[in-house]
This record gives C-alpha cells, structure tokens and sequence, in this order.
C-alpha cells in the first residue's frame, strides 16, 4: 500500500498475511464435510491451496453453503477454479475474477483517498523505490475519522510531438516539447535540440523523480500520449522509470496507464462527468470548468505544430502554447481532485482507475463492498446478448413557444421505485415458482414479479444511499459554503448522487455481474406508470403539460395547482416531485428532447439544439445561439431574420473566420470500423491515406466545399482547404 503518513511522509507498506481466495458453492443435497474431503483430495495436483473453510453465504439472497479456498497465487484462482467445479457437489465457483489486489482492499474495507491506522515494523528501504519510510503491516488497515486532505505533489504535463507529416509516430518522431506545472508554482519547459529529443527525455524523466509527484495528470494520456512517451523511449534506448519502485508506466485495467506509487489520472476521462460538455477537447474542458476562458486560450492544432516548430519566430508561440495547456489541464485537476476523491472514496477504486472506469463499472464495485458486507456472494460475469426493452417515458413536446413553464422533477424517481417495490434480483419472482407468503408487487405491463419482505439487495443498498446523501445535505446547511469542509460535503454528495442514479442503468446493462433482465424491465414499466398516473393529476388539476421526459414534467406554472399536484402525489404515488427550474420562455422543436428555455437570470438552458452539439462548426453554434437570444430574451421573431440574412450576406464575402467554418467531431472507433460515409469519417479516410494516423478519440476538423453530391463527397480536411472552396 503506497500512502502518506500524518508528517507528510511517502509511506509504503506491505502486508504479506493476506490469502487470495475464491469460493465452491456447495450443491444443497450434499453434505457439506463430504463435500470438503473431496476438495482436499485436489490438494496433490492443486499444490497452491493453503487452506478451505466451510462457511455459509447468500447468493442472489439465498442461503448457500460454501467453501473457501485459499490459494497462494492469486494467477492460478481461475484456473484452479476450473478443476474445483468437476469436483462432486459443487455447483459452482464464485468471486474467481475479482483482483487481488481489489480483494485485499474489499476484505479489509480499505478505502482509497482516505485515511486508515495500521500496526507496522519498521523495515530496512528497498532499493529502487523511492519512499520516505518501508513497513510491515502487524494488523489490517483500519478506517479512521479524518477529512484533512495532506500535502499532495501533483505534476501536470504536456507534451509536443513532431511530424513534418501525418500523424506523429515514436519510432520517427521526436518529442519536441514536454511543459510541466507543479501545484507547488514551479514551471518547466523541457526542449528538443531542434529534432534530437534525448535531452529533453532524459530531463524530463529526473526532474520527475526529484519532483516526486503523487500524482501526475494530464489530457489524454492514457490513450495517446504515455503510449507515445514509452515507445519513443524505447526507441531511444532511454529507461522511462518514473514511478516510485523502478519500474515502466504500464497498461492496466480499464486501459488506464498505471504508474506504482503514483496515481497517474487522465483528465479527459473526467469529461463524461460534464454533461454539457459536447466536445470534449482540452479547451472546452477548461472553459466550462471557469479556468480560462475560450477566448482567452491559444488554439494550436496538432496539424500546426511541425509549422510552428520549424519558424523559428513562431516556436515561442508553441513553447507558450504548450505551458498554458499544462496550466490549463492543473487547473481542471484543480476543479475536479475534491469530486474525484470521494467518488473513489464511495466506490472503492483507486483514484488513477476511476475516471476511466465507465459507470457501470464504478456502480458495480460499489455493490461487490456492499455486497461483501451484508454476506451476498457476487456472481460471475457472464456474457449475455441483449434484449431491448421499453424504458423511461418521453412525452411528444408541444412545439412553439411557451411562457413561463415549470419543471417538475422526480427526486430519485428510479431508486426510490425499486426501493417502494422491493425491486432487485434476489427478489424476482419467476412465473414457474409460486406466490411466496410475503406476497409480490406486480409490475405494471409486464407484469414481473418481486417479494415484499425481505428486503432484497438493491433495496438495502438504495436505501443507504440515499439516507447517506440526505445527511450530508443536512449537514452541509450548517456549514459555511466557502469552507474546505463545505466543498467536501457537496463532492461526497455529488458521488452519493452519481451512484444512486446510475443503479437503475446500471440493470440494464448486460455486462452487470446481478443483471436481470426483468429488473430493469420492471423498473421502467413502473416508472412509466408513474409518469402516466402523474399526467392524469395534472389533467384533474387543469394543468397544462407541454412536455415530459423520463422523471420530469414540463407544466405552464400554476403555483397553487403545482403546489396541490405535488402533494397528490405524494400521498398517492409516494414519490417526492419537486420544482427543478422555472423558464421564462421556452422553445419547443417537434422532436423529443430538443429545446431551449429562458432562465430568471437571462441565461439560455440548451438541450439537444446544435448550439451544444459538437458535429456543427462554430458560425453554426453562434449563429442558433444568437437567434434564440433574439427570439427569447427579447421576444422578436423579426430580428432574428434579419441577423439570419446579415449573416449570410457576411459568410459569401467571406468575412466570417475561415476557422469558424470549420466542423469537429470526435472519433468513437477505428476508421476502418466505420461502415458509413459520414463526412467525418471520409475525412478521417483522407487524413489516413496522407499517412496520419488516427485512433479512437481523436477529433478530426473539416469543411464541407462547394459543388454538388452528398456531403462526404465534398468534404476537404481544414488544413487542405481553402475559404474560396467552401
């Protein structure tokens, strides 16, 4: 365990009394000690078993016997698990996928981002790993009451990497700049002697180890640049070792580059957090986070860098250029460290694995502690194919235009659902098992079944999420919003949020360890039912509904009959709906979730419109975004037109940037993946046959050119393009 102790110190310590192990369900006819003596009998071609334990578990909320089954490598578990399941009257092997490493932390109750006491020895250093002090553990780690966050080191950085064409390759190009910023206010730029990047290798990687980082961030690295730096090393004959046991930044789970002893965290994978983040560069990530704003950032493309380097006038633009991106990507850290955090804190990941994790990941580790802690085995993976079903609800919108509309939102609709109905795998009822005599709740359509009592496993775990959330919520209100501890408090109940309402996605989800079908299914139907029950209330009232999406209702504001509806509800649903935000004014399209509304404070709230969109070039998103100011903020149809025909007459005498015409959009696969011809894509197909080399996550930027035919069939690369062609 790599940590830092109360003096500030680099800490390692290593408990080697911890056993992997896994666990034999026993068939329910046999005896368990019968069942054990021919497990034992394995031990002379299983010579890595320590030790079995009888013991009695739950599995999807059924008593089971086990065994457990200590193994000294945890390499040889599955396959030891495989001999185990032929053994007479076991039924199956569980838990035979979960890490060793994630094990120990789970049994122990060990929590990343927080901290812990344990007894230690003090040991002799190791040679190569770059600690302040080397223990034993004498007992297991132990979680203790503090919130104080230590004196972390954090490095950020950016790297430069040069092509004279096509995309930068290790084994060619060099690495003309590397910018580094410490949160301790120190400030590097590490150059190239114009192509030969030895130098700025070696540098970079000793100025590293005397900085001695806990954490080293930066934006995309784990998909882009760490690969690039390790091949590039390679090709240099240079030792990349920059973690804290003499060892290479390697690939680990979830794709993330791991780095031992430090955490190495890729901003980019904290991007999903922002929803209204639609493109997710660099840039657009700093401004929506309020560290610099867009027009105030340099914008380089990487397609310029090989200019900007070979002038020798213009590379201190790049050098500049290249440390505000480091600046830059500090800051978003900055922003983002609290929140991260207690979501690793929450769920149980390691800081540097859980911004890569997807949701369902994070939920699911979450529920394996839980889990773990209440008896309940967690079940095997399993590939499964997916079936779709009916989900949430989403009422046809009323398009026009509508004055002061209210939105009504659910409060945990899904949660609180499966909590009010018992809703989880352990309690499915199947059609060929009989009513139980705590009875069943029936689910609207589909018609699933799930027991009353006991409660099942999601129940118990929602339950505790969403008290947990409502305390701190309390407690923030005593505790003043400037303060360190405030901000703590609103990142662990943004975390608690997170997790509560990703429960449902998360049953949905065919990768899910306890995904059953009927649960998600089920989930939906009554959320629907919900929706239509509560339209039906509004209609009673008088209430005009002019939309309604998943767990919200758009109604013209009414505040008594609001007031009186929200009630109703309550007392017939018994669910909690509460007014989210009021607009001004609000424009509705005729699609399903597309439109945008006038807030009290004269900001727009976009959903779904091209001006959030990332596909559409910026005169497009300003030009929408300028229209719907003049429709809704001052009430002119007529101005909007005439701005519309301005614009137009600017774009034929090309006074309009030449950049603002230019489309971006994001890669989701591999361009040979693609089976479309969408313009991005046949851009992307233009830029590979120039010798680019693109990957999933790369933005590719374009022009659509005069001239007739579809629109991938006149699309040019910017770079390639002139304004007269577009």
């Amino acid at each position: 365990m790599w940590g830092i102790d109360e003096k500030d110190r680099r800490v390692l310590i290593v408990d080697s009394s911890f056993q992997p192990y896994f666990y034999a369900v026993l068939e329910e006819n046999e005896d368990p000690k019968q069942v054990y003596e021919r497990i034992m009998n394995e031990k002379p071609r299983l010579p890595l078993i320590v030790n079995v334990e009888l013991d009695r578990r739950k599995f999807f909320g059924e008593p089971v016997n086990v065994a457990r089954i200590y193994c000294q490598d945890p390499d040889a578990i599955q396959k030891y698990a495989k001999v185990i399941r032929s053994v007479r009257g076991v039924k199956e092997c569980l838990e035979t996928d979960i890490r060793y490493s994630m094990r120990y932390l789970i049994d122990n109750d060990v929590t990343p981002c927080a901290w812990h006491e344990v007894d230690v020895k003090e040991e002799e250093s190791i040679r190569g790993v770059q600690v302040d002090k080397v223990y034993s553990a004498c007992s297991a780690p132990e979680r203790i009451q503090k919130d104080d966050i230590p004196q972390l080191r954090v490095l950020s950085f950016f790297p430069i990497c040069y092509a004279s064409k096509g995309s930068p390759k290790p084994e060619r190009d060099p690495v003309v700049i590397i910018a580094a910023v410490t949160n301790t206010d120190e400030k590097k730029v590490f150059t190239a002697k114009e192509y030969d990047d030895r130098d700025l290798m070696h540098s970079f990687i000793q100025y590293v180890k005397n900085f001695d980082p806990d954490i080293i961030v930066g934006y995309q690295t784990n998909q882009q640049y760490w690969q690039y730096l390790i091949e590039r090393a390679v090709t240099l004959e240079t030792s990349l070792l920059i973690d804290r046991a003499g060892t290479w930044p390697h690939r680990s789970v979830y794709g993330h580059i791991s780095i031992t002893g430090r955490a190495s965290i890729d901003m980019f994978d904290f991007a999903d957090e922002l929803p209204e983040l639609k493109v997710k560069s660099l840039e657009n990530m700093t401004a929506i986070l309020g560290v610099k704003n867009l027009k105030e950032q340099r914008i380089i493309h990487e397609l310029e860098y090989s200019d900007f380097w070979d002038d020798e006038e213009k590379r201190k633009e790049l050098l500049e250029f290249a440390l505000e991106k480091a600046e830059c990507i500090l800051g978003i850290f900055e922003k983002m460290f609290i929140y991260a955090s207690e979501l690793s804190k929450l769920v149980g990941l390691p800081l540097d694995h859980i911004g890569k994790a997807a949701v369902g990941f994070r939920t699911e580790w979450y529920l394996i502690r839980e889990a773990h802690k209440i008896g309940e085995l967690t079940p095997e993976r399993m590939e499964q194919p997916y079936i779709p079903y009916a989900g949430g609800m989403v009422l046809k919108p009323k398009p026009g235009i509508h004055e002061n509309v209210c939105v009504l939102d659910f409060k945990s609709m899904y949660p609180n659902i499966m909590i009010e109905k018992n809703i989880s795998p352990d309690t499915y009822v199947p059609p060929s098992k009989p009513e139980p005599d705590s009875r069943v709740n029936v689910a609207p359509e589909v018609g699933y079944r799930f027991r009353r009592e006991p409660p099942g496993f999601y129940k118990i775990v929602l339950t505790k999420l969403i008290s947990a959330r409502d305390e701190i919520r309390q407690i923030m209100r005593k505790v003043d919003p400037s303060s360190l501890d405030y901000q703590l408090l609103d990142a662990r109940q943004k975390a608690v949020k997170v997790i509560t309402n990703a429960a449902y996605g998360y049953t949905g989800w065919i990768g899910a360890r306890w995904f059953r079908k009927p649960v998600a299914e089920a989930t939906a139907a009554w959320g629907r039912s919900m929706i239509m029950k509560s339209v039906e209330i509004a209609k009673e009232l008088g209430l005009d509904i002019v939309y309604g999406d998943t767990d919200s209702l758009f109604i013209k504001y009414d505040p008594q009959k609001i007031e009186t509806m929200i009630r109703r509800i309550r007392e017939q649903l018994g669910l909690e709906i509460r007014p989210e935000k009021t607009y001004r004014r609000i424009l509705f399209t005729e699609a399903k979730k597309r439109y945008c509304g006038l807030l009290p404070d004269g900001s727009l709230d976009n959903v779904g419109l091209e001006v959030v969109r990332g596909d559409w070039a910026n005169v497009a998103k300003a030009t929408q975004e300028h229209v719907l100011e003049l429709i809704l903020k001052e009430n002119s149809v007529e101005k909007a037109v005439e701005f519309v025909k301005s614009l137009i007459r600017d774009l034929r005498e090309h006074k309009v940037p030449y950049r603002d015409l230019i489309i971006w959009k994001t890669l989701t696969r591999p361009v040979e993946k693609y089976k479309v011809n969408a313009p991005h894509v046949e851009t992307a197909r233009i830029l590979k046959r120039l010798g680019w080399d693109l990957t999933v996550g790369d933005q590719v930027g374009y022009v659509i050119t005069q001239g007739s035919g579809r629109l991938y069939e006149r699309v040019k690369p910017y770079a390639l393009a002139s304004y007269k062609e577009v």
